[in-house]
Order: structure tokens, then sequence, then C-alpha cells
């Protein structure tokens, strides 16, 4: 059944993005695909096989609802990883399927050998420590603890990885802490080495570390919001082009979110539209009603502030944006129909609307916005 608007996920830009940086990263550097909140909105379903195409082979979740959606579509062969909340019988069952997961609390390693036992298999574990983030991850004293009950049980425990995360490394304000992190990671590996524990993979980065601090990179990077098209911030972008020749942008953009002109109406001068007076009209006016609005991810804030493409032409969202609707502002096009495709974040006849500006209207981070599109909004692949 058709929404009121749909999601479009490029599948040559994905794949040309995904490319590029096993390239830029090197082979040697294994790429987890990062597909939390839905794979940044792009949708679970819709983004592990185009990736799983374009060579991936392993992929982090934070949490267990969204490992048991990849566990159903990915090849049997690809790594799967949860980097956050499992609760006793996501547990349980990354435990009999071979899934991979964080252990960053006592009572997780515990739980995780007593289901190890329980099925005679082993855990898969990735040990998270704690290097400075202060949220999550073993510190130095309870490593101690950790080690004991590791080798006391090795044919039940593999411990596939030590991880960790930086404080963003994004910014150049997180330079000295971020650099701290690094020193306090290696220290603690060498520490846990020299203790019998030899984790297959030392993965510590995200998109923005993997680009800013090389030495990050290690065996394993964790890749989130590059593999879709976007930087994680500008200074990071500006830290990848310094030093190469050629300055343009590399990445696609994968999503592209649009709807459909639902009504047609004229407004006089002197009228106000929408909810109480936030916008009144000053001249003649024909507005677009649009069946998108704050329940869809369209936010209340971009109420006289948002743009949307219309017939090749970028028009304002003008009044406040409601619930279920937004209005847009069509005076200046001409022979608007009922119909006419509406582009909220995308390209049309050569104009585009970046998820930047919609994000700087929104004062929304990239993040954030992609990650509150519903999962509702139908997803559909195309290839351009």
């Amino acid at each position: 059944m058709a929404g009121t608007s749909r999601i479009e996920i490029n599948q040559s830009a994905l794949i040309h993005n995904l490319t590029f940086l096993q390239n830029y990263l090197g082979q040697d550097v294994k790429i987890s695909s990062v597909v939390k909140a839905n794979a940044y909105g792009h949708g679970i379903e819709q983004f592990v096989p185009i990736a799983e195409s374009a060579g991936i082979d392993h992929f982090s979740v934070f949490s267990g609802d969204e490992a048991h959606r990849v566990f159903a579509i990915k090849k049997p062969q690809t790594g799967l990883m949860v980097m956050g909340w499992m609760n006793d019988e996501d547990l349980e069952w990354a435990v009999q399927e071979g899934v991979e997961f964080f252990v960053f609390e006592m009572e997780k390693l515990e739980a995780a050998l007593s289901y190890a036992k329980k099925y005679d298999t082993r855990a898969v574990i990735h040990l998270e420590v704690e290097t400075g983030m202060n949220r999550t991850g073993f510190s130095q004293q309870t490593l101690h603890k950790v080690v004991k009950i590791i080798r006391a049980n090795e044919s039940y425990f593999r411990v596939r990885g030590l991880c960790t995360h930086y404080a963003g490394a994004e910014s150049i304000a997180n330079h000295v802490r971020v650099q701290k992190q690094i020193k306090k990671y290696n220290r603690i590996y060498k520490w846990i080495t020299n203790r019998g524990i030899h984790p297959e993979l030392r993965h510590t980065a995200c998109s923005a570390a993997a680009i800013t601090y090389p030495r990050t990179r290690m065996d394993m990077v964790r890749i989130g919001i590059l593999q879709y098209g976007f930087w994680p911030s500008p200074e990071t972008f500006i830290h990848f082009v310094h030093k190469r020749m050629e300055k343009s942008e590399v990445l696609k953009r994968v999503l592209s979110w649009k709807s459909q002109v639902m009504s047609i109406k004229k407004v006089k001068p002197g009228e106000f539209v929408s909810y109480g007076t936030y916008y009144m009209a000053q001249e003649d006016k024909t507005i677009a009603i649009v069946p998108v609005g704050y329940s869809h991810g369209y936010s209340r804030s971009l109420s006289n502030q948002g743009r949307v493409l219309i017939d090749g032409h970028r028009v304002p969202v003008i009044g406040i944006v409601n619930m279920n609707m937004l209005i847009a502002d069509v005076t200046q096009v001409p022979d608007v129909k009922k119909g006419d495709e509406v582009v909220l974040i995308g390209d049309q006849d050569g104009v585009t609307i970046t998820l930047a500006s919609f994000a700087d209207f929104n004062n929304q981070l990239n993040y954030e916005l992609l990650a509150r599109l519903p999962l509702d909004i139908p997803r559909q692949i195309i290839n351009q």
C-alpha cells in the first residue's frame, strides 16, 4: 500500500560509495557497515543486500531487534555485530546463532558464559573498553576480573574483537581527548594480550576517526554516515580534501525523499495560511498542499523556513507545518497541478534540496534527521 511519500535508495550511488571507501581505506582494513537506526533511515531490508553486492561482509547494529532484521536477510557467511542493547532473549539467540556482540558489563559476560555452556558453544564477543568516552566499556580495574573469567572458560568464548569508541573524532576541539583515547586503547590492548587473550580484530574507528586519524583504522572500521554519502562534519571533509589534488566531492547521496501535490488553492492578500497567524499573504498566492508533516519526519521547526522542489523550482514552505501536511508557495511556478512530484530531499530537473540545507533550516544534525525518518515510509530501490 502506497504512503503519502516515498524514500528512494540509489543503488549505484551506494555501490560507488562503498567501493570508494574500501579503496581509500585499503584492502587490509575490514569495513563493518553500520546499519543501526534502520540503516540511518535508508531501510535495513533495502540497504543490506546492495551492500553485500558491493563486497561488504560484516554489519553492525545497535540492538537485538535490528540484529534480527539483518540476520533474516544477510548471506549466511556475512558477519553481524550488536554494539549495544540486548535483552536476555536476544543474548541467548545471539550465542546460539554465532552473532557477535559487544560485552561491556560483567553481568553480560556472565550471562553469555551461561548461554554458551547451555548450548555447548562459544559466545562470539567483542570486549569494549573504556578509554575516555565515559559511556559503555570495561574500566581497566574491571578487566582483571574479565580476563580471569575468559581464561578460565576459553572453550566457551571466542574473543572476536577489542574495541572502544572515540568522543567526537569529527571535531578538532576533541583532538587532545581522542589522542589520549588512542594511547589508552593501545596500552590496554598490550596489557590484555600479555595476559593470554588475543582478540582477532582491533577496531576503534567510526567514520570520522577513519578519515581524520588514520592510525585508528587498525583491523576493522565501523563505517556509518560515510557510506550513505554524507560527511560526519565539515571539518572531516576539509581534512579529507586537504592533501588531495582533486578537491571535489567524492561521495554520492543515496537517499531521496519525495511526495506529490495533494491539492491546489488560491489565497487572497490579507488572508492567513494554515494554523494561527504565522503566515499572512501579502499578495495573491497559489499554494500547494503536500501530504507530509511532522508525523512523517518533516519537522514543525521548518514552518516558514523549509524549501521543497516542485516542477524544477525551489519553493518556500509557508505557514505552520501540520501533523500530516505542509503548504508550499507555488505562486511563481506555472501550471502546477495535483499529482505533481514534490521533492523534500534530493534532485529535480537539475535543482537540489540537500540534506545539509534541510538540516540547517531544521537545526538538526544529518544523523538526527535521517534517523527520524519513519519506518513506515515506503523505501524503493532505484538505479540511476
